[in-house]
């Protein structure tokens, strides 16, 4: 069962990942949060659940089955060096007394693209799980007729 172990983190994380970007979208002309400044864009970083030294170490001790932690988990969730910019906007309530606004420097084109990859990562997992799930039941069926 190890490979649906692996898929359903995978599905856990890019799941997470989306609601980051969807959260950067909704967010990108946000001049104001609950401590005062603008909205600051944030990306989800994700990793192997141990590493490839640890996973070599295990194969020549041949302790590989031993440890349950397997796929992917999140490190953390970022803030993006993007930053902010400044638009003009004489009216706007937030302008300062030059009239520029302070907005994130959430560009709506990269995380789009972040989000249709984010997708295709999910999709890939959910194709892995349905596998795995097949050669399961298809080793099963094999058991019950030997």
């Amino acid at each position: 069962m190890e490979a649906m172990e692996i898929s359903r983190s995978g599905l856990n994380v890019e799941w997470q990942r989306l609601q980051i970007i969807a959260a950067n979208i909704a967010n990108m002309n946000t001049t104001r949060t609950a401590g005062g400044g603008a909205y600051e864009a944030r990306r989800l970083v994700s990793g192997p659940v141990e590493g490839f030294n640890q996973l070599v170490q295990g194969a020549t001790n041949g302790t590989t089955n031993d440890r349950p932690e397997k796929g992917v988990m999140v490190y953390q969730i970022a803030t993006n060096n993007a930053g902010t910019k400044q638009v003009y906007d004489p009216n706007h309530p937030h302008a300062d007394e030059t009239g520029l606004v302070t907005v994130p420097a959430v560009s709506q084109a990269e995380e789009m693209a972040l989000l249709i990859k984010t997708q295709r990562s999910y999709e890939a997992n959910l194709v892995a799980l349905s596998a795995a799930q097949q050669m399961y039941s298809a080793a099963l069926r094999v058991g019950r007729q030997s």
